[in-house]
């Protein structure tokens, strides 16, 4: 998934009123301001309300649903292209006080506090929504980090001082 790409997306989706705010690895290099490395998707928080809209709009790029993506629905919601590109959209519905709620395939619920779900970041020259650091550090707690999370996570705390876990603080500096 390349800049170019990301960028076209988000304008289709802009396009169609649907609001989304980029999370995962381009959501890091969003909040950076550029790209630090190669990215196989791009992870997009959209209202659930949305996901039907922001199929339809992204039809026209060769996006289609990908039924079998596991987690699928109410969690995640996949579209793929011929290309292998990927667009993980995490549906979310949102409370009076504007936070968004993802309700995960396991029956529970993750918590998009509003106060960190609309910055604002560059890809390739251009402004996007993505979400706060803060953020960034919460989803990836409860599972084992790749490479691609460690690199992501050493660059935020780099830049906007969140916190390393001690294993990853030690490793940092070597």
């Amino acid at each position: 998934m390349r800049a170019t790409d990301v960028l076209d997306i988000l304008g289709a989706l802009d396009a169609a009123g649907i609001a989304v705010s980029i999370e995962g690895g381009w959501g890091v290099d969003a909040l950076l301001g550029r790209q630090t490395r190669e990215h196989r998707d791009i992870d997009l928080a959209v209202a659930r309300d949305d996901c039907d809209g922001a199929a339809l709009a992204l039809a026209a790029l060769g996006y289609r649903h990908d039924e079998s993506a596991h987690p699928g629905l109410p969690g995640r919601f996949v579209l793929n292209d011929h290309n292998g590109r990927q667009i993980d959209f995490h549906p979310l519905d949102f409370d009076a006080d504007g936070n968004g709620w993802q309700q995960l395939h396991v029956g529970g619920w993750f918590l998009h506090p509003g106060i960190y779900l609309w910055r604002d970041g560059m890809i390739d020259g251009t402004r996007v929504r993505c979400i706060a650091p803060e953020l960034q550090l919460t989803f990836r707690l409860g599972y084992e980090w790749g490479e691609h999370d460690k690199h992501d996570l050493r660059l935020l705390a780099d830049e906007f001082g969140i916190p390393l876990p001690p294993s990853l603080e030690s490793s940092s500096r070597d």
